[in-house]
């Protein structure tokens, strides 16, 4: 199952979710009913003895009335919670007691984890997600939460990387970037919604006996307090029937999805003995896999392993039973779990490979990228959502040859600001003056300071870092307070203008940027999938691959050729390439917002007539490759680095004209 295939399906379990959902809200009318009618002396026994059914003495305009109260107390406390994690990711790990750990840190096994979430990241072409700790716990575990990659938070326990090895934490990291492809976090976000509307009535019960409690001390002669106290109490029964029903709903929609993201992790990888490894420690550990913090069976459903316990948590478990996992994965298990205690070595505890200097790396990936020299660069697209290990390696060896004083700049909030400011800097002194002068005027001072600083690196840095480098820098752009988010987005459009005319490298970098922090700082609505053929969307489609076409060619002739390619890919006829005078920026912003309306089994096919395109003349340029990466981000499709594949027939080519 590809990136796309695992998106739609999550659309399909999302009307799975809500028929589940009605049901429960079903069977809660009915149980209130009962309830109100018992209390309130609404069915007669004597009645009942002499035949009379129960059907037959039910008051069935209180029956709707209480059924309309119960349904809207549940949807409004299904929203409200919806509402209240709209924020994103950082919200549901800021409830566990999670604290986002500082790029610049210091600590070894926190740069261990930030170097292979970093690595991950940038292999599957997706900016570095903000990670948080959770320092009191001492179970292995972990998440993913947010609703899209955009907003996406990974969160560890503190003995995930006090007890896991670099193999290990990779493959639990892999595990949780698979359900941040696979669109699982959308739907453990709808159904913490979901769950707190049906367990609110509950609630409601708890704070009647409450008040009836109170209220009873303060008068005794209140009649009508027992069946106040009675209607509290049944109420609070059917608050514990809620939670046997969000139980079914979580282990009905979880446990299989947990099988599929170790499948992932371990394509991920290309290593079962990661996350195998990781499954193994938790069944050794004392504190096995257990989340102490009070919000825990709140979030349990997105844990990495099963983080409660107790009989109404083995009943309706959400994650299958370690055995099961670690068989699935490694079928030649002796049945042993792993007690070790010395598990890091030293050499691990940075997080990169100290073996291997910076030469021998590129020299590896040199090598691998020989090899994958035969695959056609549209296999980037049936890797989104699923990198190969070479990708990751490439990633990694990108990481480790970017210039140190650009790297760590771009990973606090300052020095990212600066090294953004820096990429769209104009080659000309003319306008660059012009641009240095806004900076001084409405730029951070310090800021300002150091990208005069970074700028003569920056003006040396090959462009294949461009991307890798936006990716490093988003998370510390995301922690701008408002205030300085909006200075920041106001100078980088002003810098890009300046020289009255917007290039689509700049296009593409203040894409991506806009598209991954807007939705940080300022409400949007979530786009909602409603196209499902490109029939319904012909202009946007001839915009987006006229504005391909012209993106890689000069020549008219070559622009209809690459065209034509991409339109046969695509398999739709009677599309019209358009001029470059027919294009304009503000159009191709219009039709990228209505194609990420796509269905996700649309997306893949304009994805691959692009790349129809950038292939058709064997010749791929860093603007096709970065515009390609724009347009993926636009809809939600991650896509890895390709520059393996360009170098790859660089390194062919070469070899040709050399005769070797």
């Amino acid at each position: 199952m590809n990136f796309f295939e695992s998106q739609d399906r999550v659309h399909r379990n999302t009307a799975r979710l809500v028929v589940l959902f009605i049901f429960a809200v079903v069977a809660l009318i009915i149980m209130t009913n009962l309830l109100v009618m018992v209390v309130f002396g609404y069915i007669n026994s004597e009645q009942l003895r002499n035949g009379e059914t129960l059907i037959e003495q039910m008051d069935w305009q209180t029956f709707i009335a209480v059924g309309v109260g119960v349904g809207v107390v549940v949807l409004v406390g299904s929203l409200y919670k919806i509402m209240a994690l709209s924020a994103g990711g950082k919200v549901v790990a800021e409830s566990l007691g999670g604290q986002l750990i500082p790029q610049n840190t210091e600590d070894l096994n926190q740069r261990k984890l930030l170097n292979v979430v970093e690595e991950m990241a940038i292999a599957s072409g997706t900016p570095v997600p903000p990670v948080y700790l959770l320092a009191d716990e001492q179970g292995i575990n972990a998440f993913a939460a947010g609703f899209s990659p955009r907003d996406a938070v990974i969160g560890v326990t503190r003995g995930t990387i006090d007890h896991l090895s670099r193999e290990q934490l990779q493959g639990v990291i892999a595990h949780e970037f698979s359900h941040i492809f696979n669109g699982d976090m959308r739907l453990n976000i709808r159904l913490m919604g979901v769950l707190n509307g049906i367990l609110i009535i509950g609630i409601i019960g708890y704070y009647i006996l409450y008040s009836a409690s109170y209220s009873r001390h303060r008068r005794t002669s209140d009649k009508g307090g027992g069946s106040i106290l009675a209607l509290a109490i049944g109420l609070m029964v059917i608050g514990f029937a809620g939670t046997f029903f969000g139980g079914l709903i979580k282990a009905s929609v979880s446990r299989q999805r947990e099988y599929l993201a170790d499948a992932s992790a371990v394509q991920f990888t290309r290593n079962p003995n990661g996350i195998a490894g990781a499954l193994k420690r938790i069944g050794g550990l004392g504190f096995g896999s257990k989340v102490e913090n009070p919000g825990a069976p709140e979030v349990s459903h997105a844990f990495f392993a099963q983080g409660l316990s107790g009989f109404m948590q083995s009943l309706f478990a959400t994650h299958p039973p370690l055995a099961k996992r670690i068989l699935r994965v490694d079928p030649h298990w002796d049945g042993k779990f792993d007690y070790a205690d010395d598990v890091v070595s030293p050499e691990e505890q940075t997080g990169e490979p100290e073996t291997m200097t910076r030469q021998e790396v590129a020299s590896k990936v040199a090598a691998v990228a020989v090899g994958a020299a035969v695959a056609d660069v549209i296999t980037a697209i049936d890797q989104i959502g699923n990198p190969k290990q070479e990708t990751i390696n490439y990633a990694r060896s990108l990481i480790i040859e970017l210039p140190t004083v650009i790297k760590e700049a771009a990973r606090e909030p300052y020095g990212a600001r600066a090294v953004i400011y820096s990429l769209v800097l104009d080659k000309g002194k003319e306008v660059r003056a012009k641009q240095l002068k806004q900076l001084q005027d409405y730029a951070d001072p310090d800021v300002y300071a150091l990208t005069l600083t970074l700028m003569p690196e920056i003006g040396k840095l090959d462009i294949k870092y461009r991307l890798p480098v936006i990716d490093i820098a988003i998370p510390a752009l995301k922690q701008l307070s408002l205030g300085q988010y909006k200075s920041f987005r106001l100078n980088l459009i002003a810098l890009i203008e300046m020289d009255s005319r917007v290039d689509l490298l700049e296009w593409s970098l203040q894409k991506i940027l806009l598209n991954h922090l807007d939705g940080q700082f300022f409400k949007l609505a979530h786009v909602k999938a409603r196209y499902s053929h490109f029939g319904q969307l012909k202009k946007e489609t001839e915009l987006i691959l006229s504005v391909m076409a012209h993106a890689g060619h000069q020549n008219q002739n070559d622009v209809e050729k690459a065209f034509i390619a991409a339109t046969e890919a695509l398999e739709l006829s009677g599309l019209k390439s358009l001029g470059k005078e027919e294009i304009s920026l503000s159009d191709l912003d219009l039709a990228l917002r209505k194609l990420a309306k796509l269905k996700p089994l649309a997306k893949p096919r304009l994805l691959k007539a692009c790349v129809a395109s950038i292939v058709q003349d064997q010749r791929i340029s860093p603007v096709e490759l970065e515009l390609l990466r724009a347009f993926s981000d636009v809809l939600d499709c991650p896509m890895p680095p390709v520059t393996l594949w360009v170098r790859a027939r660089q390194l062919l080519d070469e070899a040709s004209c050399t005769g070797a």
